[in-house]
């Protein structure tokens, strides 16, 4: 895949090249946004300086530099460079690769190969780069958008280190941005609210800033400046990084899990809308409120699983935009609700006694004598109906008696009003410091 950042000093446009094609750096120290792998004390330079690279998977989101890197790092170590994609190479296109470096090897020179998109090779396509990493035919860098732990064989990942690059932040971005005008010789035609805009819509990926860039060029007439409406109507909007699959969809889930569990309803809206933004599956999203109602709250408030099926019945009902309404008030209600995981802890407890003491047979007091048989062998002898008994209650043990009784249930604190209480209190001392700051 192409890839971005750029270099200090201006150079001449090719024409039909992209921006971000001509913009690559020429030295490791000129990648922006990933300092604690390029930067002076920066683990690649470091590798650099002592002379000896090691196979390595570069881990990240896209428009990182992670292809940028892995050229750079062979022309700084006078490594031969081979490029393949796992999209496109199959076993044989492998095989070809791997011979030649092996040649190459005989005449004194290592190969780094850059395998881009390397979690998409099956499991032994994965295999196949084992003997040659450990023989050092080649130098393997992997790239890959996905995680590692997830989508690489063990054995590989034992013979590479993971690097991880990062999201660019504003900062990097505008100092590409600055980049580009330099090469080309002219501002941005931004004003100041629509170059935010304009880092904001890159959303962490310096490639599509630089996309950006260029549609903004194209389309600005002679002496025209765009405003942040503009801007929004030239290059329309930018779809958010997110993959339904993958490691977006659940860091989001994950963080919108956490924000009821910790009762900020804030947050959990914030998650909540980036993921139907995102154009999640609201049945998905159902699914996990569900979840969240008896495994957080449960029976401190057995009111949040109606409320959390209800808003899955409204948004079937109303459809979208209204029924995301439904799913919004159901998250701030679970957010609010006072929470126990007393029944969810209770379960797993159970389940593993279960698996435990394998099938014993429940006590014969409580088991049903419809044969004379099973009435002969003492089936429901002695069974006291706990409705005759004083309070309803008899007290009689319900386990296998190879168990004994036993505990799994702690039932929550029944001092909801205070817990709620704490929590309206908490919400209103927010409130009154943000009224302070004029927000």
């Amino acid at each position: 895949m192409s890839d971005l950042f750029g270099q200090d000093k201006p150079q001449r446009p090719e024409k039909g090249r992209p921006l971000a094609d001509r913009l690559r750096p020429a030295r490791l120290g000129e990648v922006v946004g990933q300092d604690h792998l390029t930067g002076p004390d920066g683990v690649l330079s470091r590798m650099i300086r002592s002379g000896s690279l090691g196979s390595m998977i570069f881990w990240g989101p896209p428009g990182t530099g992670k292809t940028t890197v892995a050229r750079l790092l062979a022309g700084e170590t006078n490594l031969a460079y081979e490029q393949i994609s796992a999209i496109f190479s199959g076993v044989a296109d492998l095989k070809r690769v791997f011979e030649t470096a092996r040649m190459r090897r005989t005449n004194g020179r290592q190969t780094l190969l850059f395998v881009d998109e390397i979690h998409r090779f099956n499991r032994a396509q994965q295999d196949s780069f084992l003997p040659v990493m450990e023989d050092g035919t080649v130098t393997l860098v992997g790239a890959t958008t996905e995680n590692p732990s997830f989508e690489l064989n063990a054995a590989l990942l034992s013979r590479a280190r993971v690097l991880v690059f990062h999201t660019l932040d504003e900062g990097s971005i505008e100092l590409l941005l600055l980049r580009a005008e330099k090469t080309e010789g002219k501002n941005l035609p931004l004003d100041e609210e629509a170059r935010a805009v304009l880092l904001r819509l890159a959303d962490g990926d310096g490639r599509a800033a630089l996309t950006l860039a260029e549609e903004v060029w194209r389309a600005a007439k002679p002496g025209e400046v765009f405003d942040a409406e503009g801007i929004q109507r030239v290059v329309q909007r930018r779809a958010p990084i997110y993959d339904k699959g993958q490691d977006g969809h659940y860091n989001l889930i994950s963080a919108l899990h956490k924000s009821v569990r910790g009762s900020d309803p804030d947050a959990a809206l914030y998650y909540l809308a980036r993921m139907f933004d995102a154009g999640e599956d609201p049945l998905y999203l159902g699914r996990r409120l569900v979840r969240m109602a008896v495994e957080d709250i449960g029976m401190a408030d057995p009111q949040a699983l109606v409320i959390a099926n209800a808003a899955k019945d409204a948004y079937d009902y109303l459809g979208s935009p209204e029924g995301e309404l439904a799913f919004a008030q159901a998250a701030v209600y679970l957010a609010t609700a006072p929470k126990s995981n007393a029944t969810y802890t209770a379960f797993k407890a159970a389940t593993r006694a279960a698996k435990e003491f394998g099938s014993l047979l429940p006590p014969k007091t409580i088991l049903n004598a419809p044969t004379k048989l099973m009435k002969e062998e003492s089936y429901g002898a002695g069974y006291r109906y706990d409705h005759d008994e004083p309070d309803a209650f008899s007290g009689q043990n319900y386990f296998p008696e190879k168990m004994g009784r036993q505990r799994f249930y702690d039932p929550p604190d029944r001092g909801f009003e205070r817990e709620i209480r704490k929590r309206l209190d908490y919400w209103s001392k927010l409130r009154a410091e943000r009224s302070d700051d004029g927000e």
